[in-house]
């Protein structure tokens, strides 16, 4: 079991990803995962011991050995800032290395932040009540409380974002709203009324933009200079529940003739946990959810102070914001993070511990065409965390052809080339092996 990864940016060799398990039971772990220089193969480079459930887990971004976790012991909740040994592939079993410990919370701790745009000697840390900017020596191993204000009994946190384009700005997100914060005078600036918001996201080039993943009302594109409304809102994640009571009628097709007292008795569940926003592309959004599926959204271009390559000035430009849904999960999508060197490719992780990353197969400049033109297109990369390898494929699926290859960590096969110029692929069926779709 799995919720957490996180995109290793410091690492500017490779496209690295780091993740961490959530066992009740048994030894938990965090996985250092590489993409192979051909994108084809999902690489354990690490494994390394965890003392306690994961639960929130992010990358430093100006050191790759460097990584912050929240954690959960059986009894209370902690935070730690890591680092991994310097020589972990010599080693038979590398440890895990404690720089600092965040240990002046009273409250549930839910996630721990760094500055995406800079090196910085501080990190945020939010719990349900409160929120502390930490000073960090790394060479002292410390970590020192540099200030503390608490949000008070009224509105208990469920997380935020630092803004990647003012050091000084940070967006907190709570039961009933999205508070934005002053660090240099822990005071509050403005307030967002807008409840149930799960997880959020900044717009890495263009200032002002925000992203927000809510459990019933769906995802939302905020520009923060016209707050009251947001500029743009999707669909998010949503699925049916069903909570069987002795007064509960059976499910029957009269019964479900009439869908407003379906949902009114059984309920219809919006649960979007994640989203993510592309670190150099306008308007590609990442969300995922309890449905099981991730999906890729091109918003509409918004104003903004900073250019940046946009993906939304097109002659053809699609009126559906849905580029595609993946599906190929079995369980809860909780973990989303964008390749800050391959700005094309993403990883997503699933509550079962399966890891996925999917690349565009053409360079960024012909992304444009790719997402006008084609109704899917894409590579995935499958890694179990269970298995602790490579177990599954990669394929190409445009409109008319079908490329699949299947891989695992002893042999590489090409399983089934078709090129079809008078078919339309609709669909593509995910055998359970490659033995199985050779037949």
């Amino acid at each position: 079991q799995a919720r957490r990864i996180s995109d290793v940016k410091a690492d500017t060799d490779h496209t690295s990803f780091l993740t961490g398990t959530l066992s009740v039971k048994e030894e938990n772990e965090v996985h250092l995962i590489r993409l192979s220089s051909g994108g084809s193969e999902l690489i354990c480079e690490g494994l390394f011991s965890h003392p306690s459930e994961i639960w929130d887990l992010s990358s430093c971004p100006f050191d790759q050995r460097i990584f912050s976790t929240v954690f959960f012991s059986g009894e209370t909740y902690g935070a730690a800032i890591w680092q991994i040994p310097e020589l972990y592939g010599q080693l038979n079993s590398p440890q895990l290395e404690r720089i600092a410990s965040l240990d002046a919370h009273t409250c549930k701790i839910k996630c721990v932040l760094w500055w995406l745009s800079g090196r910085q000697d501080k990190s945020i840390s939010i719990d349900e009540e409160n929120l502390l900017v930490w000073s960090l020596d790394s060479s002292r191993k410390a970590a020192q409380v540099q200030s503390r204000e608490s949000v008070g009994m009224l509105h208990y946190l469920s997380g935020g974002a630092w803004d990647p384009h003012d050091v000084n700005a940070v967006a907190l997100t709570s039961d009933s709203s999205i508070q934005f914060w002053d660090l240099r005078t822990m005071k509050k600036e403005n307030t967002i009324e807008h409840p149930h918001v799960r997880n959020v996201d900044y717009d890495t080039k263009k200032k002002h933009i925000l992203v927000t993943a809510e459990d019933e009302s769906g995802i939302h594109v905020w520009d923060l200079r016209m707050p009251k409304f947001p500029s743009q809102e999707f669909s998010g994640h949503s699925h049916w529940y069903y909570q069987s009571t002795s007064s509960t009628p059976a499910v029957t097709k009269e019964f479900c003739a009439i869908p407003a007292l379906v949902k009114l008795i059984y309920g219809w569940g919006c649960m979007t946990w994640a989203v993510k926003c592309n670190p150099e592309y306008d308007g590609l959004i990442l969300s995922a959810g309890t449905d099981s599926a991730v999906n890729l959204w091109l918003a509409s271009s918004s104003g903004g102070d900073n250019p940046s390559k946009s993906l939304v000035e097109l002659p053809n430009q699609r009126s559906n914001p849905l580029v595609n849904s993946y599906t190929d999960y079995e369980d809860s999508v909780y973990g989303l993070a964008w390749s800050s060197r391959e700005p094309w490719i993403f990883a997503s992780l699933s509550y079962d511990g399966r890891v996925i990353t999917l690349s565009h197969p053409s360079v960024p400049s012909k992304l444009q065409t790719l997402l006008a033109n084609f109704e899917f297109v894409g590579i995935y990369t499958i890694y179990s965390i269970g298995m602790k390898r490579l177990f599954a494929a990669s394929f190409v699926c445009e409109l008319d052809a079908i490329q699949i290859s299947f891989m695992n960590s002893r042999r590489k096969e090409k399983a089934y080339p078709k090129n079809t110029s008078d078919t339309r692929v609709d669909d593509l069926i995910w055998f359970p092996s490659p033995r199985a779709l050779s037949t």
